[in-house]
């Protein structure tokens, strides 16, 4: 088992913006408020998508960024709301923001759904801030942004194919000519001591993971050599890709090596028997691999169907990894989880802590800076264009206590204070 990790961004969409809008009415003077609410932005969601095994799809497309809420329209209309955008992950992702590393979410079953940046909500018409007092409000609100944030993927990732045969047949090789694979390659025995795993895609866009296992010896099953160290990893791949060295180049028999293999796989456990097994004649680029592949066909029972191949050319990879995929597709999953991985796999959701309205900083000029979540989606959502919505905005400053606190760090009357992009006068 490995984790394969993918970093991404994700964006919720922003809410539509509110309209100010007015209806001529008889007894309202200057016609009555007709702006309707801003729709909502879309959300970001993964859904577990059992068909899935890797983060491949990732690796093309880094970055998802959900469609705004259409804008509110008059006669009181409310803009439409933006559907989620819904984004398809394999079972066992874990989803973690890369700013803090919290978990965000642990996907693990099929159909299960987490929104990962919310969209925003749609800013209210000027319908929603009339008064007796004030029957016609030119007030209205901007779009509340959507969530925005940097996220990595995390996957556990099991191998769909793994590797079996003699050391030195071509294993590591094969894994490092047909994907992103780094493994260790040399002509001596017992050269990967831990499995290797890549993603391989096929050229119709299919992806598997394939895992280079330790050579086997006789007497594994018993714990010799690498033993159960290698057993362990088979157990749970869904299709045996066996190697044999056609070559003879190490002296051995190719149809020996590969009973003894099949034997040692027969001891651990019977069943290994049964998954898909194909054959594959590697190091056919040698001279005397064709003589040695006529004699195996003959030692083999005709509708065995074997894949001669050689790394170094490359010849008859395409065929053998399209046949993978097809295998894979056609043969049931094993567990995902061992018994005891299980309890450690539940859903989880981690809330975050709840950020401080504002916090108030000077740079190098003697600025007063304010910052923060809140009142910077506050400010985000302030129609700047019409003055009753700047008044507005000035009062809920002095509510949350921004004025206060100002005043607190030493603002004077006429210093400059900064939002965003915004500079104005501190008055008393």
């Amino acid at each position: 088992m490995f984790v394969d990790k993918v970093k991404v961004y994700v964006k919720g969409g922003d809410g539509g913006n509110g309209m100010v809008a007015y209806r001529r009415e008889k007894y309202v003077p200057d016609g009555g408020p007709a702006g309707g609410d801003g729709g909502k932005g879309a959300s970001v969601v993964f859904e577990v998508e059992e068909g899935l095994r890797t983060l491949m799809d990732f690796r093309y497309q880094r970055h998802f960024k959900a469609p705004r809420g259409e804008h509110g329209r008059s006669k009181s209309q409310h803009g439409k709301n933006s559907p989620d955008m819904v984004v398809k992950v394999p079972p066992g992702t874990t989803v973690l923001d890369d700013q803090t590393g919290q978990v965000i979410a642990d996907l693990t079953e099929h159909g299960q759904r987490a929104v990962i940046a919310k969209g925003g909500r749609g800013g209210r018409g000027n319908t929603r801030f009339a008064t007796p007092v004030n029957p016609a409000p030119e007030i209205a609100e901007n779009g509340e942004p959507g969530q925005e944030r940097d996220v990595v993927l995390e996957l556990k990732v099991l191998a769909d194919v793994g590797l079996v045969g003699f050391p030195s047949v071509g294993k590591s090789t094969l894994l490092s000519v047909v994907s992103a694979a780094k493994p260790k390659i040399a002509d001596y025995h017992f050269t990967t001591i831990t499995p290797n795993l890549g993603v391989v895609e096929t050229e119709d866009h299919r992806s598997f993971v394939m895992a280079d296992l330790p050579g086997l010896i006789e007497g594994a099953h018993q714990g010799v050599g690498l033993g159960h160290q290698f057993l362990r990893h088979i157990e749970r791949t869904r299709v045996i890709v066996h190697m044999i060295d056609m070559s003879a180049l190490e002296g051995r028999d190719p149809y020996e090596d590969y009973l003894k293999i099949n034997e040692e796989l027969k001891q651990y456990n019977m069943r290994l028997l049964e998954r898909p097994q194909l054959i594959v004649a590697n190091k056919m680029d040698m001279p005397d691999s064709e003589e040695n592949l006529k004699n195996f066909k003959e030692k083999m029972e005709d509708d065995v169907e074997i894949f001669p191949i050689s790394t170094v050319t490359r010849q008859g990879l395409r065929d053998l990894l399209l046949t993978i995929a097809d295998k894979i597709e056609t043969t049931p999953e094993f567990p995902l989880y061992d018994e005891e991985e299980k309890e450690s796999t539940r859903v989880v959701y981690k809330h975050e802590k709840k950020e401080l309205p504002f916090v108030i900083s000077r740079d190098d000029s003697g600025t007063f800076v304010i910052s923060g979540a809140e009142i910077e989606r506050l400010t985000k959502m302030t129609d700047f264009t019409h003055d009753e919505s700047i008044r507005r905005f000035s009062r809920t400053l002095r509510h949350m206590g921004v004025d206060d606190a100002l005043r607190e760090r030493g603002a004077k009357d006429g210093d400059l204070v900064r939002l965003l992009k915004f500079e104005f006068e501190f008055i008393e």
